[in-house]
């Protein structure tokens, strides 16, 4: 067993964040904060699809590093010991909190406090990963890295003043890194960028596959050991370290990498996914039988009645009435009325989508309601939100608006690029500038 357990790869899920960004798809109420390792996505948590993808190649024990009460309670609660998944999760002790001031850092610390020897995947817990573990290890071993950085290729334009570039030498390790450059500062230090806009760089995904025992050598050099219990990140801090004192730092090109860390990202990666860019995604998403060719609609969602017409899903796709164009995921008892039209969207069960109304590149959270008419563009519903719409008072949500749990929107409003908090009452409103946060009943008051 000592053995095997040595020449394993385990995973370590950095679960610790407070998803700042990600509000109010992070948010339970205005001032709960829900885990980022429970962000609702296709159906399931995300961390869901974080351990059923790492089990699907082969890692059956996870180790998560969790923060406070209510992030380490919402995770467990969640995952359990893993019984339900198929695997062992064991999380990091609380005492240990007080350090984890940093992914690396929180690494560390727990590589010691879990005594690991073999290898790790770290990964975090607010992106979808699209990887082959197999070709990530091969790559791990044929340099003896000390690190194998998950790698994505992106462009100049991609890059800049968002995403960390990795510089490597003529072998192809790591030699340093400059964190989210500009795009003038890109283009001086990669001429490639310049000279081509197709050019691409490789980039930091966010994902290691980490020797645990060189590693934990290493950790107890005085310096790397005072900053790990100050604050300590992989990106800005351990690897530029690491490959600075000479250490043996890879790169392993992934397929692609979905941040799920804010609204618009988390819609584009949705998009991707329901388009059937994640291949890992495609096996663990079965489609089921007849509806197949539509997109991933649950079986008990196609005899749902509505109650204007009294016909099913099943009816209403066959005559036309309802149009199911490509990408869509549809829960279980959804239920849909006639003249609806579904495009790249995921709707979550329970949900009640009314008569007339349009959802295009969007997601719809368990047992919320759209209202008659209303046209939801590039935009996020959460879980019990209802968005009241009428023939003549029509809602439209468009350019990544975030409405909250439990949220209520009265019919004709009009909201671009609005996130409404948790279980906030809004009138009906129109003039509201893009980017406005309504977090309270004072906010909501201002634009009355």
């Amino acid at each position: 067993m000592a053995a095997r357990r040595h020449s394993e790869t385990v995973g370590i899920i950095l679960a610790g964040g407070r998803g700042e960004r990600a509000k109010p798809i992070t948010l339970k109420s205005a001032d709960y904060i829900r885990s980022k390792a429970l962000i609702p996505f296709v159906g399931k948590r995300l961390v869901e699809w974080v351990v059923e993808a790492c089990r699907d190649q082969g890692i059956r024990r996870f180790f998560v590093v969790a923060h406070g009460l209510e992030n380490r309670n919402q995770i467990k609660l969640l995952l359990g010991h893993g019984e339900h998944h198929g695997v062992e999760v064991r999380y990091s002790r609380s005492r240990l909190d007080r350090y984890n001031v940093g992914s690396a850092g929180a690494t560390l610390h727990n590589l010691e406090q879990w005594d690991l020897q073999g290898q790790a995947l770290v990964l975090p817990v607010d992106s979808l990963f699209d990887f082959d573990l197999a070709a990530m290890r091969a790559t791990h071993d044929a340099y003896d890295a000390l690190v194998t950085v998950a790698a994505v290729a992106r462009t100049g334009a991609e890059i800049a003043g968002k995403y960390g570039v990795m510089r490597t030498d003529a072998r192809g390790l790591v030699t340093g890194f400059v964190e989210k450059p500009p795009l003038a500062g890109l283009r001086e230090l990669f001429p490639q960028t310049a000279a081509d806009e197709r050019a691409t760089l490789p980039t930091n995904a966010g994902m290691y596959l980490v020797d645990c025992r060189r590693l934990r050598l290493l950790a107890r050099e005085p310096g790397l050991f005072r900053q790990s219990h100050q604050r300590l990140d992989w990106g800005g801090d351990l690897l530029p370290w690491l490959a600075g004192q000479g250490h043996p730092v890879a790169t392993h090109a992934i397929g692609r990498l979905g941040d799920l860390g804010n609204v618009p990202d988390y819609l584009h990666t949705l998009r991707l996914v329901l388009d059937g860019a994640y291949e890992h995604m495609n096996r663990l998403m079965a489609r089921p039988g007849p509806a197949g060719a539509h997109g991933w609609i649950h079986e008990s969602s196609l005899q749902t009645k509505d109650d204007l017409t009294g016909t099913t899903l099943a009816q209403k796709i066959e005559e036309g009435s309802v149009r199911i164009g490509p990408g869509v995921r549809i829960g279980h008892e959804v239920e849909i009325g006639p003249g609806v039209r579904l495009e790249y969207t995921d709707v979550g069960d329970g949900a009640e989508i009314r008569e007339g109304s349009t959802l295009v590149n969007s997601a719809v959270g368990e047992s919320a309601v759209i209202g008659a008419h209303a046209d939801v563009l590039d935009s996020y519903v959460g879980p019990m939100a209802v968005v009241h719409s009428e023939r003549g008072r029509p809602a439209r949500l468009e350019c990544h608006t975030a409405i909250g749990d439990g949220a209520v929107l009265r019919p004709g409003s009009r909201f671009r690029g609005i996130t409404v908090y948790p279980r906030l009452r809004v009138p009906t409103l129109t003039g509201v500038p893009a980017a406005t946060e309504l977090k309270n009943a004072d906010d909501v008051l201002r634009w009355v």
